[in-house]
């Protein structure tokens, strides 16, 4: 029976990977891939040899029907992004609904994601969080920086390292200089870091310092009570 795989991968660490999800991406007709090139290395790594189909955010309302009708003619497909889960901050969602909406069946491998182990290592509370993902660059970006600073929850960011001291500076700005906060980096991989501290404290380590890899914020939700709670009260 035809459906669509959503098949996360290592995001860092090659041994990361389940052994189901290699054996969907032996069985799959074909893989559509973020990054063919990203994912033409870990094939090879697994001694994999599948076509592939680029599918990345810039090209995917391009393909996106025809996937679904590839799909729908009797094909398997697994979609992979170059790290992590499909659809968590990377193309994947248009073509979930897309298959959703014409009845295919569509399977979600459980897998590598970097948020959970940046969460749950970062020594703030995890039983309730949000997942913002990337921060807006430009437009709307000081109205979802104040929106961040109120929520009452622990909040998880991406970040790129290009843009890490200044989106730690500018939530310093908006959250209170001794707001927690822990930054990952690297995670699963050789050179893996978890700085964990205040803004303050992380503008400062991060200031000098040559910083590479996917970066992780997670950052302490405000402490001071909702208007709901103190109406509860």
């Amino acid at each position: 029976m035809s459906k669509l795989y959503l098949v996360p991968t290592p995001i860092g660490n090659l041994e990361d990977i389940t052994l189901r999800a290699i054996r969907i991406l032996k069985e799959v007709d074909g893989i559509l891939a973020e990054d063919t090139r990203t994912s033409g290395n870990l094939l090879r790594h697994l001694d994999i040899s599948k076509p592939m189909t680029a599918f990345h955010i810039r090209n995917e309302h391009q393909v996106l029907e025809r996937m679904a009708d590839r799909i729908e003619a009797g094909e398997t497909l697994a979609l992979v992004t170059d790290a992590g889960t499909p659809a968590i901050s990377d193309p994947g969602f248009l073509l979930v609904r897309e298959c959703v909406k014409r009845g295919i069946e569509v399977e979600c491998l459980p897998g590598p994601t970097a948020f959970v182990p940046a969460l749950v290592n970062s020594g703030l509370p995890a039983e309730k969080f949000i997942f913002e993902g990337f921060l807006p660059h430009k437009k709307g970006r000081q109205t979802k920086l104040q929106a961040v600073a109120d929520y009452p929850y622990t909040t998880i960011l991406y970040e790129s390292p290009f843009r890490l001291l200044k989106t730690l500076q500018q939530l310093a700005e908006v959250c209170g200089s001794e707001r927690r906060a822990c930054v990952s980096r690297e995670l699963t991989k050789i050179h893996e870091e978890n700085a964990r501290g205040t803004l303050a404290e992380l503008i400062q380590h991060f200031s000098n310092k040559d910083v590479k890899g996917e970066i992780v914020i997670v950052l302490e939700g405000t402490t001071e009570p909702s208007q709901d709670d103190d109406a509860e009260e």
